[in-house]
């Protein structure tokens, strides 16, 4: 029973409620713009994105930035949960919560079959290997014609502002929470010393292949719900490019930091959004901010910290004085 309390302690604390508490303020102060029709349907198509990109973003984080292996092939998994999902909602009429949990299971499954024998490859050969395999997953996409092929598949618009923010939310949560756990930090422990994490009685191999399965689910989770929002998914959407892209984001806001990684994506996002009337330039000025933060700020905007915010919930006194 006491177990139980202190667990509904950590739970309900007042950081906790807060943070609930400004996340309902986001959700709603947007969901109220957008029913009066003070944001247009780009600005809400941005916001959406805006929700994909940080689950990409979070998701690539736990295996490049937590556990450290350079893997390069998030776009297919992407790829593989919104065709997934969009062959569950429009080939076998199901609903959208089951084709949502198809891509991500199938993307996750993925995920371990590709893990297991690429990840005992290190830097530049496990990125080649990663690069090429997403790769190889477009390219199935692009010659099944079932699947719709070159020309596209077409597949209702069912998601919306409520669904993309809420998944997000839940996705950071999950991802923070396996970070902080027990497996979370013997994730890290590969990531700074594989071969003392080894020593020490890890089994590297069991956990890079955990973190590329959630990172992984997470991956497709994201690609069913762009696909039941965009009308219509492109094999050409899920290119290296992509990968690359999701990588940048991370890169920009800090390996290890999710935090860093939320305004990683967010920034990135918007910038090209506010760019799309220029798209000659746009490119070209999201490249010169890149360099100039990479000179400046190589590390990311926030390195492998995080936002703290011990000041909401403060501790009594006696665990301060070590006398709890």
């Amino acid at each position: 029973m006491s177990n139980m309390k202190m667990s509904k302690l950590e739970i309900f604390n007042r950081k906790n409620v807060i943070m609930l508490f400004l996340l309902l303020l986001v959700y709603g102060i947007v969901q109220l713009l957008f029913q009066n029709q003070i944001l247009n349907k780009f600005y809400m198509m941005t916001f959406i994105l805006v929700c994909i990109y940080i689950i990409l973003a979070v998701s690539q984080n736990l295996i490049t930035g937590f556990t450290g292996q350079l893997a390069i092939g998030h776009a297919g998994f992407m790829a593989i949960g919104a065709y997934m999902s969009a062959l569950v909602t429009v080939k076998l009429d199901g609903s959208l919560i089951a084709g949502l949990i198809f891509g991500s299971i199938v993307a996750a499954f993925a995920g371990i079959l590709i893990g297991i024998p690429t990840l005992r490859l290190k830097g530049d050969y496990l990125a080649i290997a990663t690069l090429g395999l997403g790769e190889i997953v477009r390219i199935i996409f692009l010659n099944t014609d079932y699947l719709g092929g070159a020309t596209g598949f077409q597949v209702p618009k069912v998601i919306n502002w409520t669904w993309a923010f809420w998944l997000m939310v839940i996705s950071v949560v999950v991802i923070k929470n396996f970070i902080n756990s027990s497996h979370g930090r013997a994730c890290i422990a590969v990531r700074e010393n594989e071969i003392a994490a080894e020593a020490m009685g890890i089994n590297t191999t069991k956990y890079k292949v955990m973190a590329f399965a959630i990172g992984a689910l997470f991956a497709g989770l994201a690609g069913a719900i762009y696909a039941n929002y965009m009308y219509v998914i492109l094999p050409g959407t899920f290119s290296f490019l992509k990968s690359f892209e999701i990588l940048v984001m991370v890169v920009l806001g800090g390996l290890g930091s999710i935090t860093g990684c939320i305004i990683g994506a967010g920034l990135m996002t918007l910038v090209s959004a506010f760019l799309a009337n220029y798209p000659e330039m746009r490119m070209v000025i999201i490249a010169v901010l890149l360099i100039l933060l990479m000179i400046y700020r190589p590390n990311g905007l926030l390195g492998n910290k995080e936002f703290k915010f011990d000041f909401l919930n403060p501790k009594k006194k006696g665990e301060e004085n070590g006398t709890a």
